[in-house]
């Protein structure tokens, strides 16, 4: 683990422009989100039942977020179709008292035991530090080490459209190695 140097007040993340951001620090969120899915919904033909379900389901994943320490919401803005769920990027802190957080490879070892085995997990060098990085065929996980040993900030991407074989599994990727911590 690394204990050295200044934890982190913040992070920055470059998130493609056409991605609709969710702040899930205040209590207006659930109103953000239901203006995602009403733009969405907004012209596209699809069925108001399809917007309910995807309305149900990102309410439950933002709170689910919310009570597991998730900061921010990224929802991909073009949904081709009818499809049931855009790629998204959700954000949370899983912070630890200093020195106490585990090191990469034991949370690495942790998640794979943990895990039904479809998710390949490792551990990776990234620009912001060491990241445990768990993929599966439609998320792709970064667990990146904050400075100072005070825990994690995870990265937990979902493409059921596309996938994280191909370029949206690279833009994930993408995604994850902009993170610089302030």
């Amino acid at each position: 683990m690394t204990t050295t140097g200044t934890p982190p007040s913040d992070y920055r993340l470059l998130v493609p422009r056409d991605w609709f951001r969710v702040d899930l620090t205040h209590d207006r969120w659930r109103r953000q989100l239901k203006t995602f899915v009403d733009k969405e919904a907004a012209g596209s033909g699809v069925p108001a039942e399809v917007a309910r379900g995807v309305w149900t389901t990102l309410r439950n994943t933002a709170e689910s977020g919310v009570a597991q320490g998730a900061l921010e919401f990224f929802l991909k803005t073009e949904s081709p179709g009818e499809s049931a769920l855009p790629a998204s990027l959700l954000v949370a802190l899983a912070q630890t008292p200093r020195g106490l957080a585990p090191a990469p490879g034991d949370l690495a070892e942790a998640l794979a035991q943990r895990g039904d085995g479809d998710a390949e997990v490792d551990v990776v060098d990234l620009p912001a530090g060491q990241t445990v990085r768990a993929v599966t065929e439609t998320t792709m996980d970064f667990h990146v080490e904050m400075p100072g040993g005070v825990g994690y900030l995870h990265l937990a991407f979902s493409t059921p459209l596309y996938g994280t074989a191909g370029p949206m599994g690279e833009l994930c990727g993408a995604v994850a190695r902009s993170l610089r911590w302030v």
